[in-house]
């Protein structure tokens, strides 16, 4: 019996929502008047195939982009790219220095404590709502990376 239970279970939900789930989530607080913001998740891909995450929107950003962060001589520079793939039963994560959603021209800022409404879309046609908590960089997770430090004089 043991063995017959997963593989209903992914019948059903493949026909119903995506085969991403998303874990870890948040957006980067803001100070006052900035005018970005990024959020970072893991996604999971549960799929026997390879799907990609092509967009993300959000209400609180003009425009939302998706990053990563290549190292080129000893330098790190930010890149738009065009979409962040989930490999088949694998998972990529949207992490400081590396891929993230950039949130660009934000309303106003993110204060800790607020949520964020962000959308994705992935290549498969499905689309996943989140509801992302807003976390000062140096709190909990956001300590990874802690690329906001550069302070060598």
């Amino acid at each position: 019996m043991k063995k017959l239970m997963p593989l209903a279970l992914s019948l059903l939900s493949a026909a119903v929502f995506a085969e991403v789930q998303i874990s870890d989530g948040y957006v980067r607080a803001t100070p006052p008047g900035a005018p970005t913001s990024a959020a970072f998740m893991t996604l999971n891909n549960s799929d026997g195939k390879a799907v990609e995450l092509l967009s993300a929107q959000s209400q609180v950003a003009r425009s939302t982009e998706l990053h990563t962060v290549k190292h080129e001589d000893g330098t790190m520079k930010m890149r738009q790219v065009k979409n962040i793939t989930v490999p088949a039963e694998g998972s990529v994560e949207l992490k400081p220095g590396s891929y993230h959603v950039m949130l660009i021209g934000l309303e106003k800022g993110l204060k800790e404590g607020d949520e964020v409404m962000l959308m994705l879309n992935f290549s498969d046609g499905t689309m996943q709502h989140l509801m992302l908590p807003v976390i000062k960089p140096g709190t909990g997770k956001a300590m990874a990376g802690g690329e906001m430090k550069h302070h060598h004089h």
